[in-house]
């Protein structure tokens, strides 16, 4: 009875916090984790509802100068293609007394975004650097991911990446 309880005991503290542990960052082949949130227009944003599309997740703060400067290349990008089945949605990971910074550089382009510590379900985890973008299939599938440090985010490196995938 006693190791009866103790086992409730332990996988009662695991589902109550299994939200907060830390999460292992999806690798390219991977099933694209869950990402619902509420974004700064008030819109629900749930990446699960999204099969069928190509789906772009950027992670971004407002102090982080390489976010900033891809940010016009992801929204020129999102507006030649989000017609053609292309979905972008930026993540700020600043932090909450922040949250006003974000939205005013979210104001300068056409996608949605939200901010990270407002998720509802986030299986991305904390970026380890910023920015980090993923680029997610229709299947639902991580198809790449991409930081400045190993190719700028460009609408040349977007469209080969992504044009494939939209056709596909």
């Amino acid at each position: 009875m006693r190791r009866l309880l103790s086992a409730f005991l332990l996988m009662s503290c695991a589902a109550l916090f299994a939200p907060r542990m830390a999460c292992a960052a999806p690798k390219a082949g991977d099933a694209a984790p869950a990402l619902s949130l509420t974004t700064f227009s008030g819109q629900p944003f749930d990446l699960s509802a999204l099969k069928g599309e190509v789906v772009i997740v950027n992670f971004w703060a407002s102090w982080c100068t390489p976010c900033r400067a891809e940010m016009p290349a992801l929204n020129s990008f999102y507006q030649a293609h989000h017609g053609q089945g292309l979905e972008v949605i930026g993540i700020s990971a600043d932090r909450s007394r922040d949250r006003e910074d974000a939205v005013k550089l979210m104001r300068d382009v056409s996608y949605p975004g939200g901010m990270l510590g407002e998720a509802k379900a986030n299986g991305f985890g904390a970026p380890g650097s910023l920015p980090i973008t993923y680029v997610i299939d229709k299947a639902g599938i991580v198809r790449a991911i991409l930081t400045p440090d190993k190719e700028p985010l460009t609408d040349a490196s977007l469209g080969g990446l992504i044009m494939p995938l939209l056709k596909g």
